[in-house]
């Protein structure tokens, strides 16, 4: 894989208006995490994470799958449809323009109560009983709120307490303890980078270690991870890539 296609790989990828996607995942990595609703698809980790979150809730059926996966074509549609149907105040807050939205990665997820007159576009999603455990609890899973109330001078969208977004585990957990969204969580990232301090944190009985490596510094990079260590690496689209070493607490 090129340093290139490495920026632009994995479940940190940040995509906005400002960083739009340039590559969408392949179709064979897509599942749908509701057998009921095979149309509705997602990257296969973020959906067997989600599938288990709800089981572990016991709210399967109640909080249902609305939006997943897009492709360009889809997106440019609904964008259209908005625009038409709903102005272009409406769709400017609520519609990420074709190719900026979080929705084609196939790390996005609409989620919303199961009733008749479920908005495709807004869904119900009540800040009341499981609904609520659900929100409080994603970054158990490795998600996280990806647009909330107060953070819309940030992320470009309104607040969107349906949309959840698979960051992966401990990021979802990092990022909700420090307040952040993911632009912010990017941000953050870039100033630990490889050569430089990294960034350590606890949880339990693990300690993880983040850094940034820029992408004119990517050749090489699996040869300069550790190798009796479990590690990852994600993307951010934004011109580096995030390691990850996990470590056992003694």
């Amino acid at each position: 894989m090129s340093p290139a296609e490495m920026v632009r790989t994995g479940p940190l990828v940040l995509v906005n208006q400002f960083h739009p996607l340039e590559r969408e995942p392949d179709a064979a990595s897509l599942l749908p995490p509701d057998n009921r609703r095979p149309n509705i698809l997602l990257e296969a980790r973020a959906g067997t994470v989600l599938n288990r979150f709800l089981s572990d809730l016991g709210c399967t059926g109640e909080i249902v799958p609305v939006s997943g996966y897009r492709s360009r074509a889809e997106q440019e549609a609904i964008f259209s449809d908005s625009l038409r149907n709903s102005g272009e105040d409406f769709t400017r807050a609520y519609v990420a323009l074709p190719g900026c939205s979080e929705h084609q990665t196939g790390l996005a997820i609409d989620l919303g109560e199961n009733r008749p007159d479920l908005d495709f576009i807004r869904p119900q999603f009540p800040d009341t009983g499981v609904f609520r455990t659900f929100r409080r609890r994603a970054s158990e899973y490795g998600f996280i709120l990806r647009y909330p109330e107060n953070k819309t001078a940030v992320t470009g969208i309104q607040f969107e307490p349906w949309h959840f977004r698979y960051v992966g585990w401990p990021h979802s957990r990092l990022m909700e303890e420090a307040g952040l969204v993911l632009e912010e969580y990017i941000r953050l990232l870039n100033d630990y980078p490889e050569s430089g301090a990294h960034l350590h944190f606890h949880d339990r009985d693990r300690s993880f270690e983040l850094y940034t490596v820029s992408q004119e510094n990517l050749e090489a990079l699996p040869k300069r991870l550790p190798g009796d260590t479990p590690c990852q690496w994600s993307g951010n689209n934004s011109g580096g890539v995030v390691v990850t070493i996990w470590r056992d607490v003694p």
